[in-house]
């Protein structure tokens, strides 16, 4: 077997890496080396849990080194609605994912890809998932302005294990406690957390089934999904939305979230 010479770039790039491992820009380092096989606008490290709000570890810096405020309001409660955050938390595992692969069918017409998402990322998302155990998972997001295409995508999978085993290891060098007291920590389930936001204005009781269906609204699954994921008839998800609009007093989907966004604030 001939080795190329982007086989053996890759390779010492690997162990470059490694040898960053204890490093403060060892971030840095691994998203320059990913920058020379494919093109993204935007990268965040950062750590999903069953019991409290994403911790950052690194994020690629703003066009004038202020805080981002969109992707503030991300770890204020929007990531309850990331569906790469509700893949990890439904189905965990380690491997490359794909925007395609984990939205529900109706992502594009939420009001979280309308304000947060789309202006955020723009078109399209991969993540670099390592579970840690059963509550934890260690991602690399990349962001970026264009789909990513199928070669790039099959790169990624190709190179997806030197990641992830990176990124397994990086984690011993990481702080205890996040750096800054500013992001929120909450108590609870994340799933308590997202039935709270539902009502905690409105100060209205709706049925364990009501939130279930409220969530899955919020997250873009269509009428056909939320059936299919709570074994009940299309029909009958029609009914929980008649309720829930009516006990919280809305007629829309964007006055659902706006419930749930200010809650966040509140």
């Amino acid at each position: 077997m001939t080795l190329s010479l982007e086989d053996i770039a890759w390779h010492r790039s690997v162990g470059q890496l490694i040898d960053a491992l204890d490093r403060p820009n060892f971030w840095t380092l691994l998203v320059r080396q990913l920058e020379q096989y494919l093109g993204f606008d935007s990268w965040v490290a950062l750590l999903f849990s069953n019991e409290q709000a994403p911790r950052v570890f690194a994020e690629c810096p703003g066009a004038d080194g202020s805080p981002d405020q969109l992707f503030q309001d991300y770890l204020k409660g929007l990531y309850l609605l990331d569906p790469f955050y509700l893949a990890s938390r439904e189905q965990p595992g380690t491997g490359l994912y794909h925007l395609a692969e984990v939205a529900p069918e109706d992502f594009e017409g939420t009001e979280y890809y309308q304000r947060y998402f789309r202006l955020n990322l723009v078109a399209d998302e991969v993540h670099f998932n390592c579970q840690l155990d059963g509550e934890r998972t260690l991602c690399l997001s990349l962001g970026a302005r264009q789909r990513f295409t199928p070669s790039q995508l099959a790169l990624l999978s190709l190179i997806q294990p030197w990641v992830v085993s990176l990124l397994r290891q990086r984690l011993a060098h990481e702080p205890l406690e996040q750096p800054g007291a500013g992001t929120p920590t909450p108590s609870g389930n994340w799933r308590s957390r997202l039935e709270d936001s539902l009502q905690r204005l409105k100060g209205t009781q709706l049925t364990a089934r009501e939130l279930e269906v409220g969530h899955l609204m919020l997250s873009g699954c269509s009428s056909k999904e939320i059936a299919r994921k709570l074994q009940i008839s299309a029909e009958t998800v029609k009914v929980h939305k008649k309720h829930i609009y009516g006990k919280l007093g809305i007629k829309s989907q964007s006055e659902l979230f706006s419930i749930f966004l200010q809650a966040q604030n509140a």
